[in-house]
């Protein structure tokens, strides 16, 4: 038998308890389905363990990192035989500890949900910034939670997608209502017959590409890149993209669009170049869904750019 394991995650009082307490008590928790919540660490927030109780689910805590082991998995799966696991993680703990850690039979992850206090968010980036990507990096879903409309959102956002394009983000103020974000100005003309691409605006273009269909499919753009082939991808195909520090000086990532090209045998690997492209979304392997295909129309040999690297503001 299948058993899904939730992991919510965070730093201490990002809202972890209170979102779990929020899930459990919504439709589709009841005490026919046996759960288990596992803590890693008590913030200012607790369960309402009589409630929990009578919904059939049980709560485990674990002091330290040390006691956190399979075979503490194991002997919770042996005592309290769960059939739905949560596991409310102690965002100062390494996310690799976890994810390589051996299952009880049977457990596999279903979903990362990370819970951000958007009011101390900026002194976690700033003095944390490489743990706190490494948990980004795996989340399905980011919750900023006590925001205000006045903070950088579109800022931090652009921060999340930059390691995970996939994982949805989204804004909550105090009273826990969403926050809608305004759609930023891009310094580029989105409307124009061709869209130019500066050096400096390549992390924002590939954000916004990333979330923006309706802006630029059947777009045609133009931007500095160098090409990367891989033999993972089909004959015809290469990369044109940048570099970017996403989290810090050791995790330096190359980020670009899959291109369509009939000339790949002309392009050299590692080498600059301006490219024309048309933007269309399609369903490609790499992204294991759908995102933006370039079609190419010119590749012009280009001198690298001052500043190799991308950044997402």
């Amino acid at each position: 038998m299948k058993m899904p394991v939730f992991v919510v995650t965070g730093f201490l009082d990002a809202g972890k308890t209170t979102f779990l307490s929020q899930i459990l008590e919504e439709e589709g928790f009841s005490e026919e389905d046996k759960t288990l919540i596992i803590m890693c660490e008590e913030g200012e927030a607790e369960y309402d363990e009589r409630a929990l109780a009578e919904m059939n689910i049980d709560v485990v805590s674990v002091d330290s990192q040390e006691e956190f082991t399979s075979d503490f998995l194991k002997e919770c799966a042996r005592k309290y035989a769960p059939e739905c696991i949560f596991i409310e993680y102690n965002g100062m703990w390494k996310a690799d500890d976890l994810f390589n850690m051996e299952l009880p039979q049977g457990w596999f992850f279903n979903q990362v949900v990370t819970c951000v206090d958007g009011s101390t968010f900026d002194m976690y980036i700033n003095n944390m910034r490489s743990l706190m990507m490494d948990i980004f990096s795996r989340s399905e879903l980011v919750i900023f939670n006590r925001c205000d409309p006045s903070m950088p959102l579109n800022s931090y956002r652009r921060s999340i997608k930059a390691v995970n394009r996939r994982a949805q983000v989204i804004f909550e103020n105090e009273n826990g209502e969403m926050i809608p974000l305004t759609v930023d100005e891009m310094p580029f003309d989105v409307n124009a017959d061709v869209i130019r691409i500066d050096d400096e605006d390549y992390g924002l273009w590939y954000i916004d590409a990333l979330d923006h269909k309706e802006k630029y499919d059947g777009k045609v753009v133009e931007f500095k890149g160098k090409i990367y082939k891989s033999q993972d991808l089909p004959d015809g195909y290469f990369v044109p993209g940048r570099h970017a520090m996403t989290c810090c000086a050791d995790d330096i990532r190359f980020i670009g669009f899959v291109c369509r090209t009939t000339h790949e045998a002309a392009l050299k690997n590692n080498h600059w170049v301006d490219v024309t492209a048309k933007v269309r979304y399609e369903y490609f392997p790499a992204y294991h869904g759908e995102g933006p295909v370039l079609y190419l129309k010119h590749a012009v040999s280009a001198p690298k750019p001052e500043e190799e690297l991308v950044y997402f503001n």
